[in-house]
């Protein structure tokens, strides 16, 4: 019983990119345990989704052919089934709208303690949990009891699996039509301002306060012309209605992890830093030379945007 189960997550025919962070969590886990790593990849095209989730890290796949999209009872019968029959001594979730629906139904159905909303995790002769909280202005560290447990983990704070494994990927027998659904997902009603998806932006351009008049943000669109950045803003600039809520960074926004995430007039407070610290390469123009976000950042530049950015624009133009 050293094993580590990974249930991955799929939305509208597409894997979420917490499916391949929790692989990277999980072999972690599995590592300090001394088992193997199990992923299981529920309903969907579940064949397509094994192909793109069988990386290095992990030593098994499950698929299990049950219905097109996220389902309750289906989920939380299907985990039990796997859960059974493997015995891990982990069961990973992610800790997304998906995950939080049904993982406290599988952690009470089994009898394991839950952790949720893990940040990072640690095993040595126990589980230790790392998590935020207080809108992350604190970290806390939870002992967790037992020799079995399941936890969901925070999307955008491991890094993404990759590469091509060999691991065996086998159809896991499970009846589907035996499960009792009070609830069943009929189908999907798009909401307004979904023009992009900031969250598959390799490159983004974030506002904040600094910006001052919501004119001023045609300054800001130039400089993502100028370098084909996409976008996006801290919460401030959507409650003012300058920008819709799908741009939004930050912890009652988007998380996202671009390759350069650049930060203009943003002061760093810990609910916006929450949603971007994952970025691969943080830049600051702040004209505060004592702003948070310059904690966090590899490059920055104390100064005013209104100088620097035109520069920035005449550079790449």
């Amino acid at each position: 019983m050293s094993d580590v189960l990974f249930v991955a997550e799929h939305r509208r025919g597409d894997l979420r990119d917490v499916s391949y962070e929790g692989i990277s969590a999980g072999r972690e886990l599995a590592d300090a345990l001394g088992g193997e790593l199990h992923v299981a990849v529920i309903s969907g095209a579940v064949e397509e989704f094994a192909a793109s989730l069988n990386t290095p890290a992990v030593d098994a796949i499950h698929t299990v052919d049950a219905g097109e999209e996220f389902d309750h009872d289906t989920y939380a019968a299907a985990t039990e089934a796997l859960h059974a029959e493997l015995d891990p001594a982990a069961l990973l979730l992610p800790n997304s709208v998906n995950g939080l629906d049904y993982a406290p139904a599988v952690a009470d159905s089994l009898g394991l303690p839950y952790a949720t909303d893990a940040v990072d995790i640690a095993y040595d002769d126990g589980l230790t949990v790392t998590r935020e909280m207080y809108g992350s202005k604190v970290e806390t560290t939870v002992d967790v009891a037992g020799d079995q447990f399941v936890v969901s983990i925070r999307g955008g704070e491991w890094a993404a699996a990759d590469g091509a494994g060999d691991a065996e990927v086998t159809p896991f027998e499970f009846d589907a039509s035996g499960v009792d659904d009070g609830a069943r997902v009929q189908g999907f009603e798009e909401v307004g301002g979904g023009d992009v998806d900031i969250g598959e932006a390799e490159f983004l351009v974030s506002i904040g306060r600094g910006i001052e008049e919501e004119e001023n943000l045609d300054l800001i669109r130039d400089l993502c012309d100028a370098t084909g950045a996409t976008l996006s803003s801290s919460r401030p600039i959507v409650d003012n209605g300058w920008l819709p809520k799908n741009r939004q960074v930050g912890q009652s926004g988007k998380q996202v992890t671009p390759t350069v995430y650049l930060a203009i007039g943003i002061s760093g407070a810990v609910q916006h830093v929450a949603g971007m610290k994952g970025s691969e390469t943080i830049i600051a123009i702040n004209n505060d030379p004592n702003a948070p976000i310059f904690d966090i950042a590899d490059y920055g530049i104390v100064g005013d945007l209104f100088d620097v950015v035109p520069a920035l624009i005449e550079e790449f133009n």
